[in-house]
């Protein structure tokens, strides 16, 4: 029994799967969305604020995990290397506070972001070995939020490009390849909006003022199916 069953793991299932140009499949998943921000140290005065000195200091202070779902496509280039676009929604939620340095004033604003995202992915693959077979990838991300709210302490632009790194496996099973992948993005654009045109109570200019640039983050880690 225990030599049957050995022999059946190195079958190789589906050999000609990689043979083929055109691969389809679907993906889901599980990010967490980070925000970087770098502060200026601005002291704001008396007769621009509520008549006392401030110096607001913001910061990511919690993130709840999101979920992504997207199609994939690839072209097979050569043996060991395949074009990939994956169209994907990408759902994540962070929490920025911000504190008055000299008063210890606290506030906080929850930042929700639906990225539509078209990432454009060169895939690079070792050898298989039986029924696995391991990678990684470069790519260039472009998103787009589609759920930003304005009249809050800080705003977001909409649309950001993410560089990408993954590393990844493909398991081979009898009907379907399975392809965990573990991704990092680092955005490229300072998101932070600094014409506050939305704003209804000008003195909450004070957060936008107080920090100089926000990048994006995304790690992720998804399955996909081929």
């Amino acid at each position: 029994m225990v030599l049957c069953a050995s022999a059946q793991d190195r079958v190789m299932r589906r050999p000609f799967i990689d043979s083929r140009v055109w691969h389809w499949g679907f993906s889901v998943g599980l990010n967490t969305q980070y925000l970087t921000i770098n502060n200026n140290g601005m002291t704001f005065s008396p007769q621009s604020q509520d008549g006392e000195v401030q110096k607001w200091y913001a910061q990511t202070e919690s993130y709840a995990p999101g979920f992504n779902v997207g199609v994939l496509g690839a072209l097979r280039l050569n043996e060991f290397m395949e074009l990939r676009i994956v169209p994907t929604l990408f759902f994540g939620e962070r929490t920025v506070g911000f504190c008055d340095q000299l008063n210890n004033k606290r506030s906080t604003q929850i930042i929700k972001s639906t990225y539509v995202g078209l990432p454009l992915e060169l895939k690079i693959a070792g050898p298989r070995h039986v029924n696995f077979r391991p990678y990684a990838l470069v790519g260039v991300l472009p998103v787009a939020d589609l759920t930003v709210k304005k009249d809050k302490e800080i705003l977001l632009n909409k649309s950001d490009c993410m560089i990408e790194i993954a590393f990844g496996g493909e398991i081979y099973y009898d009907y379907f390849k399975l392809i965990p992948e573990l991704k990092f993005c680092f955005g490229l654009r300072n998101m932070l909006c600094s014409k506050r045109t939305d704003l209804k109570d000008k003195n909450m200019l004070k957060y936008t003022e107080s920090v100089n640039s926000i990048y994006n983050k995304i790690v992720a880690f998804t399955l996909y199916f081929e």
